[in-house]
């Protein structure tokens, strides 16, 4: 997998940075931010930047700038819509529709984000719907309130919210079996490592096919 190239875009929370990875005749553009605790190589934003640019789908790997700076801690969900809403600029071409997306916190940002800057449609991976053992907690409001139409991937077993416990909704949801919020699948699942990040990114295909 080659890195086309890496961008720095400032922004008022300060410089974030974009690796794309070029589609070779592209009609969409996937922009996917990071997690509260880690960054983009994560093994699904990875795994998704190698096999989906050959599908017509440039990916943009997006770095919110406290990633950049070297922060360990991520800031308030406020901070991070603005250095979303400040790269966004960057990541529209012409005549190609982004879809917005993210994975965890990132995802939030995706979902709350997206009707304002004109997204495509939003790509949830492991969207944090409550906190760990806090299911009262829900933050389905933010998934229900994207606006565009919206494609949730979620480990079967991640402790964020399994699949089971998504309100029904306008999106699509697919399920990871065996993964947790990383989507890391135990030695006993039904699936090896490598299968269950082929279904995730065929499941993103897939979808990314249907938004024509």
């Amino acid at each position: 997998m080659n890195h086309s190239r890496q961008q720095t875009v400032e922004t008022d929370a300060g410089t974030a940075r974009v690796t794309w990875y070029e589609a070779p005749d592209p009609r969409l553009v996937l922009a996917v931010g990071h997690g509260a605790g880690g960054g983009v190589e994560a093994r699904d934003l990875v795994a998704l930047a190698a096999a989906v640019p050959a599908h017509g789908v440039t990916v943009a790997l997006v770095e919110q700038p406290w990633r950049v700076a070297g922060r360990k801690l991520a800031p308030a969900p406020k901070t991070l819509d603005t250095g979303w809403r400040g790269l966004w600029p960057a990541l529209a071409r012409p005549g190609l529709p982004v879809i917005s997306g993210g994975r965890s916190a990132g995802a939030r940002v995706a979902c709350r984000t997206a009707a304002e800057l004109g997204a495509r449609a939003v790509l949830a991976l492991s969207f944090p719907l409550h906190p760990p053992g806090k299911p009262e907690k829900s933050r389905a409001e933010e998934l229900l309130g994207a606006g565009v139409p919206t494609l949730v991937v979620q480990g079967g077993n991640d402790p964020f919210g399994k699949p089971a416990e998504f309100p029904a909704g306008p999106y699509e949801l697919t399920g990871i079996p065996g993964g947790d919020h990383g989507f890391a699948v135990p030695k006993r699942a039904p699936l090896t490592q490598d299968e269950a990040l082929a279904q995730l990114t065929e499941a993103v295909v897939k979808w990314t096919g249907s938004l024509e």
